[in-house]
């Protein structure tokens, strides 16, 4: 914000925000004060540190810092979602690379109709965002197709039994799979800028940049994030829920 700092000894005083859920633990025997005092001070190194990271990469060339750090994002990307199906086989290779090829298509996109300059300031943090809500997707989808097929085990060897294929067998689990993962991005984007304004328009409007001005960078990232989350989901929905059947069409229990 223009004309405001704030300083080392400022931000020592946003313990008091600590303090407050930390009572409230001790209060109602929560047992969750070490919990969030440890996260407080997990959270705070992380940013300080990631800080004086972004500072080292905006010092190099843009195609170093940017390649050298989506790289780093897409990797920690695909090790976070792809726990919540560690069981799927061939889950990392494909989490990686449709994580991977999602944010190379968005960001060319970006770049060829001129959004932003291929700087590393502005690609990271965008880049960033959309990395990080696909991660959500696809963890979402993965938990969800593998509750799927543990719910729907029974009505999918019926269908198997009746001759039905491994598609025709999952079409529900797939859709099901799907909704699940693209309802929250969908909820998000009918409130939009009604409920709480998003967080990198509130940051542009914190810098100085008009309200409209804020709000076309706004609607670019929204945007770009709806699709990215609608097409990760859909392809690691796709792709995995093979791997629940063998070359003879059966179904394998891949869950236990």
């Amino acid at each position: 914000m223009e004309g405001t700092e704030i300083s080392n000894l400022s931000l020592l005083f946003i313990i008091v925000f600590i303090i407050i859920p930390v009572s409230l633990s001790y209060w109602f025997s929560l047992d969750l004060s070490k919990t969030i005092v440890w996260s407080s001070i997990r959270g705070v190194a992380q940013l300080f540190i990631i800080g004086y990271v972004l500072t080292f990469l905006f010092d190099l060339p843009s195609w170093q810092g940017i390649g050298l750090w989506v790289a780093v994002m897409v990797v920690v990307a695909t090790i976070n979602a792809t726990r919540k199906g560690r069981n799927i086989p061939r889950v990392f290779p494909v989490v990686f690379t449709i994580i991977a090829l999602t944010e190379i298509i968005i960001l060319s996109l970006w770049l060829l109709f001129g959004y932003i300059p291929f700087s590393a300031e502005k690609v990271i943090p965008i880049s960033g965002m959309v990395i990080g809500n696909s991660m959500i997707a696809i963890g979402l989808a993965l938990e969800r197709l593998q509750h799927q097929f543990r719910e729907e085990k029974g009505r999918v060897l019926a269908a198997l039994s009746l001759g039905a294929t491994p598609k025709q067998s999952s079409l529900q689990i797939v859709r099901k799979t799907l909704k699940a993962a693209m309802i929250p991005n969908i909820d998000g984007l009918k409130t939009i800028g009604l409920v709480q304004l998003p967080g990198m328009m509130t940051g542009l409007i914190l810098g100085g940049v008009s309200p409209l001005d804020a709000v076309r960078y706004q609607i670019v990232i929204s945007l770009s994030i709806f699709v990215s989350v609608a097409v990760c989901a859909m392809l690691v929905t796709i792709l995995l829920y093979r791997y629940y059947f063998n070359d003879k069409m059966q179904l394998i229990d891949i869950n236990s």
